[in-house]
């Protein structure tokens, strides 16, 4: 039996001093995967036309050269089934959750491998229909939201674990598959011999950390398309005829859907269970949009540290409980940042990524792989997924980084005692803080601003913040001999420190955890404050 090992190099250190001796490891990668095969010439203006040309069938004739299609990809996914001996059923309701009626299945019917259930439901998609257009007297094909048949195809795979292959029965034929990373790498571990214990899609306990996270760190590296293209045969054995009837005609793979997980793994249940109520608190009193913003990658205005005024969205934070435990989720845009407490012990960050437009990859122009390499939007294609996980994985960190301000161990009373009382530094005597003072809660949430964590902040940043603009050249200098006093006050107590051979200060990880719990503190709502209390 071999000993269980702590793979600790991709955690923030700041988060690791401050709750690493309850964290036994963690595994970070992705967690769901959703990708989605497109005939990108058919959503061409033109392109189902040329199609049609090509399989010499006349617009009018669409719907019934369609619908023997439709009829050909059901019966192809009927047969395989009843061949494999598996149910098909037809669902009335679409929203019913088809995930968890095949866990069911193959658990009754104890299938390892192999076909488990096929689904078919009518859904929403966007699909072509035939439209006359009176302006011009004749008959167009018009790509428009409608409802058509789509057939879920779950399979106990032997590589990824359960995943599904839902097709589109009706032209353009757009498929999605979905993925479990952690499923994957359940089957990875199998074959390595690392034992573990599973619950749900995390895992509470690993024999070997280290070794399991370069199997996760494998996946990246995987041939995508070629991967795709093999569970896309699986399920629709029809795409080489319908693609090999026009030239150059193949499906495009893109991920429309990512989620890469860091999964904390503590020592017992009562650690996490003692930690998390600080850290939901601290996320949804202490991060405001601009600390979203900045954790999804997006800059903030480095002077005011508030939103650019030429941001265009709109960023949310929620609370729920869910039955795998309490959910706190950051959105901007459509891409999120989450955090659970799965299965007792296992601390999960979650990042998703719907709209990787809002990222950034450094590569040539497409279509010009040799041309010149310049920062451009991250794409949907399978070729920026690797880019993908590291945004992701930068973002979970930073929301780390943040979490390791939050102290579960001590009072309030013990943390601040020490700063609200006076100090004495280089044989001089500073006061004490009052964080209920206007002059002093300023002071401790201008030196808090979360652009300032990196680089740090300077005397210039802090009057920007602290007082209003000075004309006059003596008043400006009474500013920042005003400022530099409040630094020197700041730093007799150890809450921040001055970054060598520059002019620039930085919080101390003792400075960063008790301004959090004072401004905290500050922030929280008087009548809860008067519940908990009672």
């Amino acid at each position: 039996m071999k000993t269980t090992a702590s793979n600790r190099d991709g955690l923030p250190e700041s988060f690791l001093a401050q709750f690493g001796e309850h964290v036994t490891g963690f595994l970070s990668g992705f967690d769901r995967l959703r990708f989605r095969a497109t005939l990108r010439p058919l959503f061409q203006p033109g392109g189902l036309e040329i199609y049609l040309s090509c399989c010499k069938v006349l617009i009018k004739d669409f719907s019934s050269f369609a619908q023997k299609l439709t009829d050909r990809i059901k019966g192809e996914a009927y047969g395989l089934f009843r061949k494999a001996q598996r149910p098909i059923q037809y669902l009335r309701d679409a929203q019913t959750s088809k995930e968890l009626l095949a866990q069911q299945l193959a658990k009754d019917n104890s299938i390892g491998q192999g076909a488990v259930v096929l689904f078919a439901c009518v859904e929403p998609c966007l699909s072509f229909q035939i439209r006359g257009d009176r302006q011009a007297k004749r008959l167009r094909l018009v790509l428009e939201h409608s409802k058509c048949t789509h057939l879920y195809h779950y399979y106990q795979h032997p590589e990824f674990g359960l995943m599904h292959v839902r097709v589109q029965t009706w032209f353009p034929f757009t498929v999605d598959i979905c993925l479990n990373g952690r499923q994957w790498l359940a089957h990875q571990m199998d074959q390595a011999g690392i034992a573990y214990r599973q619950c749900d899609n995390c895992f509470v306990w690993v024999e070997d950390f280290v070794e399991a996270q370069k199997l996760l760190d494998r996946q990246l590296q995987s041939d995508w398309p070629g991967l795709l293209q093999k569970l896309l045969i699986l399920a629709h054995p029809l795409q080489e005829e319908i693609t090999g009837a026009m030239r150059g005609l193949s499906y495009y793979w893109s991920a429309s859907q990512t989620e890469f997980a860091t999964d904390i793994v503590f020592d017992n249940a009562q650690s996490l269970q003692r930690l998390y109520p600080h850290f939901l608190l601290h996320g949804i009193r202490s991060f405001q949009s601009p600390d979203v913003l900045r954790f999804l990658g997006k800059k903030v205005n480095q002077s005011t540290g508030k939103v650019p005024a030429n941001f265009k969205g709109q960023v949310t934070s929620s609370l729920k409980e869910r039955p795998e435990g309490v959910r706190l989720r950051h959105t901007v845009n459509g891409n999120s940042l989450k955090m659970y407490d799965k299965c007792g012990n296992v601390l999960r960050i979650e990042a998703t990524v719907i709209h990787p437009q809002e990222f950034k990859v450094y590569r040539p122009k497409e279509g010009d792989p040799e041309g010149p390499k310049t920062w451009r939007e991250l794409r949907r294609g399978v070729a920026d997924l690797h880019r993908r996980a590291e945004v992701s994985q930068a973002a979970n960190n930073r929301y780390l980084l943040a979490l390791a301000s939050v102290t579960g161990s001590n009072s309030l009373h013990q943390e601040a005692a020490s700063v609200c009382q006076p100090a004495l530094y280089h044989t001089r005597r500073y006061r004490g803080l009052n964080p209920l003072c206007d002059s002093d809660y300023a002071l401790l949430q201008a030196v808090s601003q979360g652009q300032f964590i990196l680089s740090g902040f300077r005397n210039r940043d802090l009057r920007a913040l602290l007082y209003k603009p000075a004309k006059d050249l003596l008043q400006r200098r009474r500013q920042a001999a005003a400022i530099t006093r409040k630094l020197t006050m700041l730093r007799a107590h150890g809450l921040i420190r001055k970054i060598p051979h520059s002019h620039h200060y930085q919080l101390t990880p003792k400075g960063r955890r008790i301004i959090t719990a004072l401004l905290a503190a500050c922030h929280a709502d008087v009548e809860q404050l008067t519940k908990l209390a009672a």
